[in-house]
């Protein structure tokens, strides 16, 4: 059964990861033709483009990508969901139903902050790689567009050491006292 919770939560964190990258890029205004703009959009479009025509017009013109986000938002109460049935499915409650009804919010929040926390880690792990390994890539220009206005406050404050920028480094500590603290 550990391993079908596995595969389930990793299912979702993709999902949920592609579509608050989605919302990411296109609050950025990212070229969303070039990686990863490619597969972000195929792999959240089917949600997407009918969430949409659901939203009020002011909020499908706004600067802000709502579709995408709502989008994120059902697609982790849809694995809190799947997550109370499958743990009801193993383990019977004595019969109320309202309990583990009122765990799919909370679960669903955690996942969301969870995506956001290892989403922007992987993003960062990838950019400093990027960036030493091969800094003539063309999607370090894109990775930079999307990791440089969470890094611009650190870079303020923290000056370069050797000529060595450590604001990545920064982050990411940053982002796994999120993560501990999430639990």
């Amino acid at each position: 059964m550990r391993v079908l919770f596995f595969l389930l939560e990793t299912l979702f964190f993709f999902l949920v990861g592609a579509a608050l990258l989605r919302a990411w890029m296109n609050q950025l205004r990212v070229n969303m033709s070039a990686q990863p703009g490619r597969f972000v959009m195929a792999l959240t479009h089917w949600l997407v483009a009918p969430v949409r025509r659901f939203l009020p017009k002011a909020m499908v013109h706004s600067r802000i990508d709502w579709g995408s986000l709502v989008a994120a938002l059902l697609l982790a109460l849809a694995y809190g969901g799947v997550w109370v049935v499958l743990v009801t499915a193993v383990s019977p409650t004595d019969g109320s139903a309202v309990a583990p009804l009122l765990a799919i919010p909370s679960l669903a929040f955690k996942l969301l902050l969870r995506v956001l926390l290892q989403g922007l880690m992987v993003l960062l792990l990838i950019f400093a790689v990027l960036s030493w390994v091969q800094p003539a890539s063309p999607v370090l220009t894109t990775l930079d567009r999307l990791c440089g206005p969470l890094l611009k406050p650190i870079r303020r404050v923290l000056p370069l050491v050797g000529g060595v920028d450590l604001s990545v480094m920064v982050l990411i500590v940053l982002l796994q006292i999120g993560l501990i603290m999430l639990g």
